[in-house]
């Protein structure tokens, strides 16, 4: 009952006050905290404690109950002090970065929040949610922090992140201060791979390229000499030449690359999209060299999982 009160009071001040609660802009980074943007309101603990502190103080003084007077007093400034406390856990924090490594659509992404406070004592119980994700991080007084927080995906490109609630009940669990971030930040969703994919085409052998098993008996070129290079593979007049020590090497061609072509598909784009996604991943995962040709961009050849990342990348972004 008190959290859909509080929410409702939410939605009313971004109607009447939207700086109040941030929701409705996104701001560079870093974001950092300041009095003026942290918000308290009691919580229904705090409630409760409100009415049992007035009846406190209503009995002492209808009794003239001088100690009991006396302890609602101490009661209600420890309190106030609480109140002080509550708001200083968010004060001076700031975030630094948002990060997120990518993952395909309809995963959940794994976002990566990275705090700072400067200043004041340890914040010990920060929670950060969104929706119906939240997370629990402390802070030192003076250093870092990662929140890792839980978001769904639900198609490829790049994601904003979206606004976020930071908020603490610390030190009594009486108040509840809070703050909106909304960062101007983006991670990146490849696209969902097809489930039943045929098999990886074989393609043009003229077409593709080849995969090299170092070292071999054909030659290849020179290179860098290397600790542990036998003698007899040393260019010595190239090596006179260039004044640096080089190395003759060989290779012997191991495969033929799988050639990966996006106009060979008759399907619409976001089925080829799809199917190429998959494919991909099957190449990385067989350790199999490929190459990528989309409408405007041929990657490739190549092999391994940085170069099958920059083709997912393609793929998440095509327009």
């Amino acid at each position: 009952m008190l959290a859909r009160w509080r929410d409702n009071l939410m939605r009313l001040a971004e109607l009447r006050l939207p700086a109040l609660t941030r929701y409705r802009q996104s701001e560079p980074l870093p974001i950092r905290l300041h009095p003026r943007r942290v918000y308290i309101l009691p919580t229904r603990f705090g409630l409760g404690f409100a009415v049992l502190l007035m009846a406190m103080l209503i009995g002492a003084l209808n009794f003239n109950n001088n100690p009991a007077l006396l302890l609602a007093l101490l009661v209600a400034a420890t309190t106030m002090i609480g109140f002080h406390h509550n708001v200083g856990q968010l004060n001076k924090v700031e975030l630094q970065g948002v990060a997120a490594d990518p993952v395909h659509a309809g995963q959940p992404i794994r976002l990566r929040l990275n705090f700072r406070a400067t200043g004041g004592s340890e914040r010990p119980e920060l929670i950060v949610d969104q929706n119906d994700t939240q997370t629990r991080f402390s802070l030192p007084s003076e250093g870092a922090a990662e929140a890792f927080l839980l978001l769904p995906t639900l198609r490829r490109g790049r994601m904003p992140v979206g606004r976020f609630r930071i908020w603490t009940e610390y030190p009594f669990g009486i108040t509840w201060a809070w703050s909106v971030l909304h960062p101007q930040a983006q991670v990146l969703v490849y696209p969902a791979p097809e489930h039943a994919a045929p098999a990886l085409p074989t393609g043009d052998p003229r077409e593709q390229g080849q995969r090299l098993r170092f070292p071999g008996d054909d030659w290849h070129g020179l290179r860098e000499h290397r600790p542990g290079d036998p003698p007899k593979h040393v260019a010595w007049k190239p090596s006179a030449r260039q004044e640096r020590l080089l190395v003759k090497e060989f290779a012997d061609p191991q495969s033929q690359a799988v050639l990966l072509d996006w106009h060979a598909l008759h399907l619409d784009k976001e089925a080829r999209i799809s199917r190429l996604t998959r494919w991909v991943i099957d190449a990385r995962d067989r350790q199999l060299p490929f190459r990528l040709r989309l409408p405007e961009i041929d990657l490739g050849p190549g092999i391994g999982p940085a170069f099958a990342a920059s083709c997912l990348r393609e793929l998440a972004l095509l327009p």
